[in-house]
């Protein structure tokens, strides 16, 4: 064999070889090669959309929740000065029933100490008569002589 046609037959063989991989085997493997090269740049621009969306929803949690506290804030505030307006009313009340309460006592106490002078004229207009009768010895009339009894009840 000549060495020259083994090259030749080789080099024929090694063309050959070459228009079947780029004819048959070549447009797989670069289909294949831009498939997996348009996911991953797929891939890469869903996770910056993915960190964008992250970041504006942790941007509107935020918000949100700052949002809330202010109306939590307010709330309670409110509710401080109902909760006091509660307490001065239930104090202005019981200052009114209190009041109430001893001016009924004064007026009980003025009722009663009117009834006790009443009682103590009364009982000095009978000394008085007993008086009288023991310093007159006779008797005095009380239906005869109650408007000089009430008269000197009144003085005492």
């Amino acid at each position: 064999m000549n060495i020259n046609l083994t090259l030749i037959g080789q080099a024929i063989a090694f063309a050959i070889f070459v228009w079947f991989c780029v004819k048959f085997v070549w447009p797989p493997i670069t289909a294949a090669m831009e498939a997996r090269q348009k996911k991953i740049a797929d891939g890469l621009s869903a996770a910056d959309r993915a960190s964008l969306d992250l970041e504006l929803a942790q941007e509107k949690a935020s918000k949100e929740l700052h949002k809330a506290k202010q109306e939590a804030a307010v709330l309670i505030d409110q509710a401080n000065k109902r909760a006091a307006q509660i307490v001065e009313a239930s104090k202005d009340d019981a200052r009114k029933e209190g009041d109430k309460l001893i001016e009924q006592a004064r007026a009980e106490i003025q009722q009663e100490r009117v009834q006790a002078r009443d009682a103590l004229r009364k009982e000095v207009a009978v000394l008085a008569i007993a008086g009288a009768e023991k310093i007159l010895e006779t008797s005095v009339d009380a239906k005869a002589h109650s408007e000089m009894l009430d008269k000197l009840a009144a003085e005492l």
